[in-house]
């Protein structure tokens, strides 16, 4: 499986409040070109993102759902793209002195991407995980989070 590390100057709790604010989707994802609507409870384990992948006119609807979740640490979806395939991904965070070590593995494991030899699954998907890393660390450190009123 591709495994991309990248060190975020953060704290884990921002970083998963990026994943947790399930409308900050298609800024982080590379592909996702608009979030539809965002099951409530979201980042709960079953909640989905109806989102769309790829450029207008030819986008695909499809959605990502949570298939497991330990709130700050560990975040795990299943990102379809169908027909192209599905796609399990796992985000999981851990704290280095004031920082969190990020690490995404993604797998292809339905639809025609799963025949796809890892070789060459690593080659395609490694770099776009190196950007979804640095898009994820750009809003985990840059912007304002919202205050809890």
């Amino acid at each position: 499986m591709p495994k991309k590390t990248r060190i975020i100057k953060t704290s884990p709790e921002r970083v998963f409040a990026v994943l947790a604010d399930g409308w900050s989707y298609a800024s982080w994802v590379v592909g996702a070109s608009h979030v539809r609507d965002v099951d409530d409870g979201w980042p709960a384990a079953g909640t989905r993102i109806h989102h769309q992948v790829g450029p207008w006119p030819l986008h695909i609807k499809d959605l990502t759902s949570v298939y497991a979740v330990v709130p700050d640490r560990m975040l795990e979806l299943n990102a379809r793209a169908w027909p192209l395939g599905v796609a399990r991904v796992r985000l999981d965070l851990v704290p280095v002195d004031a920082a969190t070590r990020v690490t995404l593995t993604y797998e292809l494991v339905a639809g025609v991407g799963r025949f796809v030899p890892r070789s060459v699954q690593s080659a395609l998907l490694g770099p776009r995980s190196i950007e979804m890393l640095r898009r994820i660390d750009d809003i985990a450190v840059r912007r304002r989070l919202a205050a809890v009123g």
